[in-house]
């Protein structure tokens, strides 16, 4: 991978992470004379509009908690090929992961480091907000001084969020510290799915042999204690654990309280816990007015539509699509989706500019894409419920059928962004394959929406 020289007003010093959506580089303002993390959005991802709205959501949260306990966003910003990136503070003492790999941390410290990490994703859950990737990598270190440093709470479930926006069927997110519920996508996952994660932290943390990230939770009575840790703890961690929702602790602020009670001296019993505040849950980014990446087709020759010629046509793999007057397409795969032969699932995006459609919303676009395993799994109108953009108002569900295919087509008005988003699925003959389009109109024309749809062809 090779180093930009800069991004925005940053000098590029060197390459700090790798993840599956983004690049973490560390950069230096040269005026400030202060570094900074910079958070990339992938390329592969770059095309997908809900997906770049996650990773933008994660900075607006952030910036709006404002709270010492997370990891604070400076700013956002654009690079010249249209993919947005985070301005972050440096955690200049790494991660929880980083020292784990040199060797155990003391229990003692051990043990007032999972109180902390308790503390800050309380603050998470003070706002409504779940993480849902609770792990060693997401705890961070800031030095506040030459011996001193503050514990941070980072990466709010981006993994799991994106990987929903995007229809991913895979695990994202850390084997191992995720809450049961997490694996089953019907299930509802609130702050006790954080509790899970942290009871399993505290497992690697203050058991005697830690289990592999990937294994089950040890059962209650095989929690064996380092020496030096209440044996209290024990029966703390196997509640935060269960199994069961609501066998674990409500949400953090409990766990913590519960983890103080445990490891006092006999004798010493700590003072009430505050009152707390009720919160309806949201997870982190789920409420954002977000889109995929989509693809517009003009009216199919002889059609009804919206009135414009087509010039030509766009084919990438079985998918073939008619293109607009001052329309052009870019080929693509639909990323994150493989067939049943572990080869990427075909899409393009087609808009006046294609590779700017994503990062401007005031250019009209769409997104087609075709899925065997997406097929496999749901059907179209379930595929468009896990599509669901929660600030916009939805009109009912509508089905037409426009070139052999009985599409469903869910249209949504927003307030912010792109106005107009139109979601719609069908099922070829004869394909076993899903296909999907999402567009955003150049106006609200019902007409325009069903002859694009028209115009899409599965060979």
């Amino acid at each position: 991978m090779t180093a930009p020289l800069r991004i925005g007003p940053y000098a590029v010093e060197r390459l700090l992470g790798v993840g599956s959506f983004a690049t973490v580089w560390l950069g230096r303002d040269a005026t400030l004379d202060a570094y900074v993390a910079i958070k990339v959005l992938a390329e592969n991802w770059s095309h997908d509009l809900r997906v770049r709205e996650r990773f933008l959501d994660e900075a607006r949260l952030l910036r709006r908690l404002e709270h010492e306990r997370l990891i604070r966003v400076h700013t956002v910003g654009e690079l010249p090929d249209g993919r947005p990136y985070a301005v972050l503070a440096w955690a200049d003492r790494g991660s929880l992961r980083d020292r784990l790999a040199v060797g155990e941390i003391p229990p003692h410290a051990a043990l007032r480091l999972l109180g902390e990490v308790c503390a800050g994703v309380a603050v998470l859950h003070r706002h409504g907000v779940v993480h849902r990737d609770l792990t060693p990598g997401n705890i961070l270190f800031r030095s506040t001084g030459p011996d001193t440093e503050r514990v941070l709470i980072a990466d709010l479930g981006l993994a799991k969020a994106l990987a929903a926006a995007s229809g991913l069927t895979a695990r994202a997110g850390t084997p191992g510290y995720m809450a049961p519920e997490q694996d089953d996508p019907g299930a509802v996952v609130d702050t006790r799915a954080d509790v899970y994660g942290l009871g399993r932290l505290g497992i690697r943390l203050l058991a005697t042999t830690p289990p592999t990230d990937a294994g089950p939770p040890p059962r209650p009575a095989r929690i064996r204690l380092r020496h030096g840790v209440p044996a209290a703890v024990g029966a703390v961690l196997a509640r935060a654990t269960a199994y069961h929702p609501a066998d674990r602790y409500p949400d953090a602020s409990a766990l913590r309280h519960a983890l103080t009670r445990a490891s006092a001296p006999q004798g010493r019993t700590p003072g009430p816990p505050p009152v707390r505040r009720r919160h309806g849950w949201r997870l982190a980014g789920a409420a954002v007015a977000t889109v995929v990446a989509v693809g517009q087709v003009a009216a199919e020759p002889g059609g009804a539509g919206s009135g414009r010629p087509a010039v030509g046509t766009y084919t990438t793999g079985p998918l073939t699509v008619l293109l607009p007057a001052g329309w052009s397409a870019a080929g693509s795969t639909w990323a994150g989706l493989f067939d049943a032969g572990g080869e990427p699932e075909p899409a393009l995006v087609m808009s006046p500019r294609p590779r700017r459609w994503a990062a401007d919303p005031r250019l009209p676009g769409a997104f087609v894409g075709l899925s065997t395993a997406t097929a496999a799994r749901t059907t179209p109108a379930g595929f468009l419920a896990e599509r669901a953009h929660g600030d916009c108002a939805a009109a009912p569900a509508r089905t037409t059928r426009q070139a052999g295919v009985e599409w469903t087509v869910v249209a949504y008005r927003c307030d912010r962004g792109r106005p107009r988003i139109v979601e719609s699925a069908g099922l070829p003959p004869g394909r076993g394959a899903l296909v999907y389009v999402q567009i955003t109109p150049p106006d609200d024309n019902t007409r325009f929406v069903d002859t694009l749809l028209a115009g899409v062809r599965v060979r």
